[in-house]
Formats: structure tokens, sequence, C-alpha cells
């Protein structure tokens, strides 16, 4: 299981890179996101994703503070997307080797991360070394780390899917009603 844990939130200014991020983790591989702000739009937005396009991603609310918590009780790998860490391809092989069946906490952070992320982190992997998006990092490793296979797996109970093609658009629906 992969949880994304999303760090400094601005709430007055996030609100659409929140979505993304939900959706990226979702559509990339990821299972879970915790963040420390309630925004019932992106609950709702996440539910009739997973409603229509299958999946069960869930959005976990919490409360401000309880970020250590989260961190010190993490039972597996816990990975610091940054752009201070070895470099990704690097970081994504170390985490290969360490993780054996083990649940995996990435870590997301806004401008200011708090050292103990650093400290407790049993990796803090550079997706680049310029300052750059937590999306556009989150969606570089999801892909990296699952060899492209979060965007190419099935969802469960599906009501709408994309059938894939060069031209034009084509979806088609589990009721067999295109």
């Amino acid at each position: 299981m992969i949880t994304v844990l999303r760090l400094g939130e601005r709430p007055e200014r996030d609100h659409r890179i929140n979505t993304h991020l939900s959706l990226v983790a979702r559509a990339f591989g990821a299972d879970k996101l915790i963040m420390f702000f309630r925004d019932p739009s992106l609950l709702e937005s996440v539910s009739l994703v997973n409603e229509k396009f299958g999946g069960d991603f869930e959005v976990e609310v919490r409360e401000k503070g309880e970020w250590k918590g989260v961190i010190k009780k993490w039972d597996g790998v816990i990975v610091h997307l940054t752009m201070y860490g070895v470099p990704l391809e690097e970081g994504v092989d170390r985490l290969r080797k360490m993780v054996d069946d083990q649940d995996i906490l990435v870590i997301l952070g806004g401008k200011k991360v708090p050292a103990e992320v650093y400290q407790r982190a049993h990796l803090n992997i550079g997706v680049g070394s310029q300052p750059h998006s937590e999306v556009a990092a989150l969606a570089v490793f999801l892909d990296r780390y699952l060899e492209g296979k979060g965007l190419r797996r099935e969802m469960e109970g599906w009501k709408y899917k994309v059938v894939p093609q060069e031209r034009g658009k084509k979806v088609i629906s589990a009721d067999g009603v295109s």
C-alpha cells in the first residue's frame, strides 16, 4: 500500500493543488492521501471519480498537528520527496531493495518542511534539484517506482472506462452503453 502524506498545506491557496495531488496519487498508483485540511469539494471529487472510474482511493483528513504521529507510528518505509535528497534513480533503486511487502509512506511538503521529516525518513529522494510542484514530483516518483504499472492498472468497480486510441474519445460503460 502506498500512502501519500501532504504537509504544509495553505488552505487559502492550495485547493486546486490538493485536488490535483489526489487525482495524480490515485491515477499513478497510490492508495490513500492523508491531509490536514478538510475540503468538502475535494472529498466529493475523489468520491465521484472512484464511483465513475472505479477504485477505492481514499482521502483521510486528520487534525493539523497529527503529522508527527503519522510518521512515528508508520510501520513501513518512509520516503520524503524533496529537491535536496539523493537523485531520483538512485533513490528508487534503494527503495526497491528496502521494501519487502511493506507499506510506503510518501511525504510531500511545501516550502518549509520540518527537519524532523528529513531525519525520520528512510529515504529523502530528490526529484530534480530545481524548485518544482509536489504534484509533478509525486507523478514522476510513482511512475518510476511502479514502472508505469500504476497508470495501466484496471480499477475495480468501474462504471466508465476510457479506451485508449490515437484519435477521438472512446468511453465504454459497464452496463454496455457507450
